[in-house]
């Protein structure tokens, strides 16, 4: 069975919605290096794509070694937190950011395609500026 169309931020569309308003699936990232899987979400977020981002980290995250697992969680809590904001969540959005940040904290190591920089001010700007768990 096909996998239920979804909008861009992720919500499910009716059964009979026009496959035309759909977005495109989100892309596998099995094989890929973490460079392009960073990039790729990256790109997703800077296109108004956020629950694709988060898909992609989220798959990383499960395909990663232990080491590296808690870096692609945390980028998982970005992208989700990303998505709430789109969706209009600001509470939600702020949560995750800060425990995307706390996760980030928290992990054993970071892998060297990530931008801790450019995810550390999304994160900041999407928990209104607070950069501490509440």
């Amino acid at each position: 069975m096909p996998e239920r169309p979804r909008d861009s931020l992720g919500r499910p569309l009716p059964l009979d919605a026009d496959p035309a308003t759909a977005a495109p699936p989100v892309p596998s990232v099995e094989g890929l290096p973490d460079a392009l899987v960073w990039q790729l979400a990256v790109s997703l977020l800077d296109n108004g794509m956020p629950f694709h981002a988060h898909e992609v980290f989220e798959q990383r995250w499960r395909l990663a070694t232990s080491d590296d697992r808690g870096a692609w969680r945390a980028a998982a809590q970005w992208g989700a937190a990303a998505t709430h904001a789109a969706r209009g969540n600001d509470v939600g959005a702020s949560r995750l950011a800060l425990r995307a940040m706390a996760t980030l904290h928290e992990a054993p190591a970071v892998p060297a395609a990530f931008d801790v920089g450019l995810m550390s001010a999304a994160c900041a700007a999407l928990a209104g500026g607070t950069t501490s768990p509440a």
